[in-house]
């Protein structure tokens, strides 16, 4: 194989990414990685697709909190909070973006969204969970995946 068949095998845009997705969560690390998605979107004219998986809990884990109006409400803050810093900002940049939000598990909920919108790169924030250290975070499972560059945002 020439050096030149290897680069193209791995290029998906000519001229970089078109659509970087972030996945949010409401963390600090997630939110960072908005930012640093949000940077990268403006930098290469792309658009950048927000995407909030809402977790699907077992039944009584809630324990009698309604799980359906918590989540929906983190989705409607994180919007807020995304249109803000957007507002903010406004007059410095425009990046074009997009919200996505269901319910699922976050691996395949960012899985799902990234083959469907054929994005070029995925960011994600690093677990702040201490479990994950031990058992594989999405940000790992999205990397071994190997089917889009991840950048992992402390």
């Amino acid at each position: 194989m020439t050096e030149h068949q290897h680069s193209h095998r791995f290029e998906r845009g000519t001229d970089g990414p078109k659509v970087i997705l972030v996945g949010v969560d409401g963390s600090d690390s997630s939110l960072r990685a908005a930012s640093y998605a949000g940077g990268l979107a403006r930098r290469q004219r792309a658009l950048l697709a927000v995407v909030y998986v809402q977790p699907v809990m077992a039944a009584g884990a809630a324990l009698g909190v309604p799980v359906a109006e918590t989540t929906d409400e983190i989705a409607e803050d994180l919007v807020a909070q995304i249109r803000d810093s957007a507002e903010r900002v406004k007059g410095i940049f425009d990046v074009r973006w997009e919200f996505h939000t269901f319910r699922g598990d976050p691996y395949n909920g960012l899985v799902t969204v990234a083959d469907e919108l054929k994005a070029d790169a995925v960011v994600v924030g690093a677990s702040e969970q201490a479990g994950h250290r031990i058992v594989g975070s999405v940000a790992i499972r999205l990397v071994k995946a190997g089917r889009w560059p991840v950048t992992v945002v402390p």
